[in-house]
């Protein structure tokens, strides 16, 4: 028989529960407690000090790991001290959530504590230290590159992967990262790496004007190359209306308009198949000024469904379709889409 979900806590359960015998009641609770302290900074002050307790002693590693999670969600920077050492827990995932967590919240005290991780012996530190730090590091432009240039001869892929694709995505004042190690590494993967290492190396390359990279992102958004990350993959898309590849145009319609597209969609094959990037490519298309994407975007911000207006608001904004703002305005006011996701639209359309 199937239950009726549980009712959220109201505040005071939410921290009598963190004391319940049950670790996964607990856990809930530590939820429950981030959802009252963000709406209150009194609850936040009350909220970071049991937080801490949990993370510190708490007998169960999936309580301990959602406290760590959960000071990050609150920015508890005051928690500093107790996550550097939750660094050092003797599970692997409180670990990782905890270097996560550091990386969230982005205090400069964390630097040498990260530097240390990049170097140490287990791999999962590695890889959330190479996060982490480009986040607390995160206008140190040398430092991030040296970091990611490091990461990248790891002897464990992940790593080698997580490494370039902080250096793809990572920008100074707008910038991508420009550095000869990583400029020298990328061109080395591109064509010799792992596939998901050589397309997210593409991206880095193509970023810098590099026609080497931008010949394989065109490829990725032809098909004629596969990314075994839907994520890169719709990056290449994306990336290619940025860079206003005319050549992509064609592959890009088909993957909107094209009969594969609407194969994809009536064998349903999910929400992370490839079908999906359809929504990346109007987005690339609407870039570079192609009208029938632009008009079916500005479209789609007056749809019956709520799903729909919101994507496409989010669409509006990357794509900067400056014909959208009145509708986007509108929408801000009338609240029938989610207003954070209309405020970031208007200020993506301000920057253009």
């Amino acid at each position: 028989m199937f239950s009726p979900s549980p009712l959220p806590r109201n505040l005071e359960a939410s921290f009598r529960d963190l004391g319940s015998e049950k670790p996964a009641t607990r856990a809930s609770a530590v939820r429950d407690v981030v959802r009252h302290a963000l709406r209150s900074d009194t609850t936040r002050a009350r909220a970071i000090p049991a937080l801490e307790k949990a993370l510190r002693g708490d007998a169960a590693a999936a309580v301990r790991a959602a406290a760590a999670v959960a000071l990050a969600d609150v920015g508890a920077q005051e928690a500093l001290p107790a996550l550097l050492v939750a660094v050092e827990d003797d599970d692997a995932h409180v670990r990782q959530m905890a270097l996560a967590a550091i990386g969230e919240i982005g205090d400069a005290r964390a630097t040498q504590r990260l530097e240390r991780a990049l170097r140490d012996s287990r791999p999962e530190v590695r890889y959330q230290a190479v996060i982490a730090f480009a986040r607390v590091a995160r206008d140190d432009g040398p430092a991030v590159a040296g970091a990611c240039a490091r990461a990248l001869d790891d002897d464990d892929a992940a790593i080698r992967y997580i490494a370039m694709r902080v250096a793809e995505e990572h920008q100074i004042d707008g910038e991508p990262l420009r550095d000869p190690r990583l400029l020298a590494r990328a061109r080395e993967l591109v064509e010799t790496g792992e596939e998901d290492v050589a397309i997210v190396a593409a991206l880095y390359l193509a970023r810098l004007g590099e026609e080497k990279g931008r010949a394989v992102v065109l490829d990725v958004v032809a098909e004629r190359r596969k990314t075994p990350e839907l994520e890169d993959e719709q990056a290449c898309i994306e990336l290619a209306g940025e860079l206003r590849l005319q050549e992509a145009v064609p592959h890009l319609e088909r993957r909107v308009w094209g009969t594969r597209r609407v194969l994809r969609q009536l064998f349903a094959w999910g929400a992370g198949d490839r079908a999906s990037c359809a929504w990346h490519a109007r987005i690339a298309l609407a870039r570079m000024g192609h009208e029938r994407a632009r008009s079916e975007i500005v479209a789609d911000l007056g749809a019956w469904r709520r799903e729909t207006r919101e994507a496409a608001v989010v669409a509006a904004g990357r794509a900067r379709v400056g014909e959208a703002r009145g509708a986007l305005q509108n929408l801000g006011v009338g609240g029938s889409v989610d207003a954070a996701l209309v405020r970031e639209a208007l200020v993506r359309l301000a920057v253009e």
